[in-house]
């Protein structure tokens, strides 16, 4: 017995001698080592105890996916008061980290600098060379830096994390990332209701486009109008967040909210809707088209310059006549043409939660000299200026009832309804005035599905020379299912090489809108026997 506890105590012995040695080595032999690399590390691990939260995407399912996130990476660092010898730790430092000896030489001298950062995101070899120096004041930690997951998917729409001449502490400076920069900071997640897979559709779809077309960039929406959640919102030219001092500072603003345009013909369907909610046209309501017609000394004529004789309301959406526009409006009036467009959103925020939204105008119309000829232009969408998020919103009042939705990308928001822009009859009128025209055309029909639609190719203004050149803006808005709205899609396309939208932005809503319709398994409404 009295073997056994002999045996014992000295077993315990060894061990605590062991442990006592091992925290002399970490207490007294390396506990300067340890106290300089925690001061130095300081002020530098504070803006990493709170990490900035997460921006995610969803898919139809739910499931959440991180598009804006922080990860770690090892970093190389400095306390030069701790380095015993600034030269020698410079000349064996600098070719091993890219730095100039000199220069680093004057920074490793600094004794009053707690720390400096030499090497961001430090790669592999550098750690292991630097590892392998064990130079007295050099350390190997870690920081944390914002990650894009999708690289330039929904860039413009997300934004970025950076520095600037006002910030040399990293802030959201764009999109979503400045919009919510507090929360963000603070640790707390932004979930939006961008789909990753329609988000990705969209962006590889418009990047064709351009490519194709040699277009200057474009934007592609999709909007539910029951709810006014946007589900894909892209634009081009684009950049990648990752690496954003590698592109022009212009890509980095969001013109789905921030740039205006003259949408031309797409905005027909407006016009009809204020003259039929009137009740002083009807979809069957005729006129005599001539081809042309002379208002304050200028003459507005059809865009094919043909002239349509004695034709419907419905017959001007389908050809997209001019002149049955400027017809309408005058059949409105220009007080109550002004206020139906104000009820749709036009001249005014649709408070999407986005930064920097810009209202459009309606300036020609609201002059106090306005005459005949500019609520004419404005019928068929000359004149008057919009950015892409108004007039999807705006067709989705008549995808919704005649209902205006507020259009929102953040998932903690709730629909929110902002008022009654037309009636339900009305709205239904319209959409198969769209139907029609869609089936006249055929390039946008989706075999059956009732589809509706209209396309735009508007003029851009020449702010140089006045009035207007010969680019062109291409656009196309439509949604699907007819009889129970599920998307509203909006194509625009700035400055092809093309003459005609049908040719260009109508092809690739009929695609896109297939996708959708596949991708949500929306099921058909216009089988016919030999469907069943």
């Amino acid at each position: 017995m009295a073997v056994r506890f002999f045996l014992l105590s000295g077993v315990f012995l060894v061990l605590f001698g062991l442990l006592g040695a091992n925290l002399f080595h970490l207490q007294i032999q390396k506990g300067e080592y340890y106290f300089a690399k925690a001061e130095a590390r300081s002020e530098f691990q504070a803006a990493l105890d709170l990490r900035r939260g997460e921006i995610t995407v969803t898919d139809r399912t739910g499931k959440r996916t991180s598009a804006a996130l922080n990860r770690d990476y090892p970093v190389i660092l400095a306390s030069p008061k701790d380095v015993e010898d600034a030269a020698e730790a410079a000349a064996l430092l600098s070719p091993l980290i890219g730095w100039e000896e000199e220069e680093l030489k004057e920074i490793l001298s600094n004794k009053e600098s707690l720390f400096r950062l030499l090497v961001e995101r430090a790669e592999s070899d550098e750690l292991r060379a630097v590892e392998e120096l064990n130079l007295k004041g050099i350390y190997i930690d870690q920081k944390q830096y914002r990650s894009y997951q999708f690289d330039d998917l929904a860039a413009q729409l997300i934004g970025f994390v950076g520095v600037n001449d006002k910030y040399d502490e990293p802030v959201g400076l764009y999109g979503l990332e400045r919009e919510h920069d507090d929360d963000l900071k603070d640790g707390g997640n932004v979930n939006l209701t961008i789909d990753i897979n329609l988000q990705s559709k969209s962006e590889e779809l418009l990047k064709e486009l351009v490519e194709k077309f040699s277009a200057e960039g474009g934007s592609i929406i999709i909007e539910e109008p029951k709810t006014g959640k946007i589900i894909a919102m892209a634009s081009a030219p684009g950049f990648n967040p990752n690496d954003y001092g590698a592109s022009p500072v212009k890509n980095f603003t969001n013109p789905v909210v921030q740039a205006i345009y003259e949408p031309g013909s797409v905005f027909k369907p407006i016009t009809m809707a204020a003259g039929i909610d009137l009740g002083v046209i009807t979809p069957t309501s005729t006129y005599y088209d001539s081809g042309k017609i002379t208002l304050n000394g200028k003459t507005i004529e059809n865009w094919d310059h043909k002239a349509y004789g004695q034709i419907s309301m419905t017959r001007v959406i389908e050809r997209s006549v001019n002149t049955g526009a400027v017809f309408a409006e005058s059949k409105i009036g220009h007080d109550n043409f002004y206020e139906y467009l104000k009820k749709f959103g036009f001249g005014q925020l649709s408070n999407v939660d986005l930064p920097d939204e810009t209202r459009g105008s309606l300036k020609n119309l609201e002059n106090k000299n306005a005459r005949a000829i500019d609520f004419a232009t404005a019928s068929f969408g000359q004149g008057t200026a919009v950015t892409p998020i108004q007039i999807i919103n705006a067709f989705s009042v008549l995808a919704n009832g005649g209902v205006l939705m507020r259009p929102y990308v953040s998932a903690s928001l709730e629909p929110e309804e902002v008022r009654r822009v037309i009636n339900e009859d009305t709205a239904q009128k319209v959409m198969g005035m769209m139907e029609s025209a869609v089936r006249e055309a055929a390039v946008a029909s989706i075999p059956n599905y009732r589809v509706a639609g209209k396309t735009g190719t508007a003029q851009v203004p020449d702010f140089v020379r006045g009035g207007y050149g010969g680019e062109l803006i291409h656009t196309f808005i439509g949604f699907a299912p007819v009889s129970n709205p599920r998307f509203v899609i909006m194509i625009k396309l700035d400055k092809p090489q093309s003459p005609l939208a049908g040719q260009t932005v109508v092809p690739a809503f009929r695609e896109l809108a297939e996708y959708v319709l596949n991708y949500y398994q929306v099921p058909p409404d216009n089988l016919t026997t030999n469907d069943l």
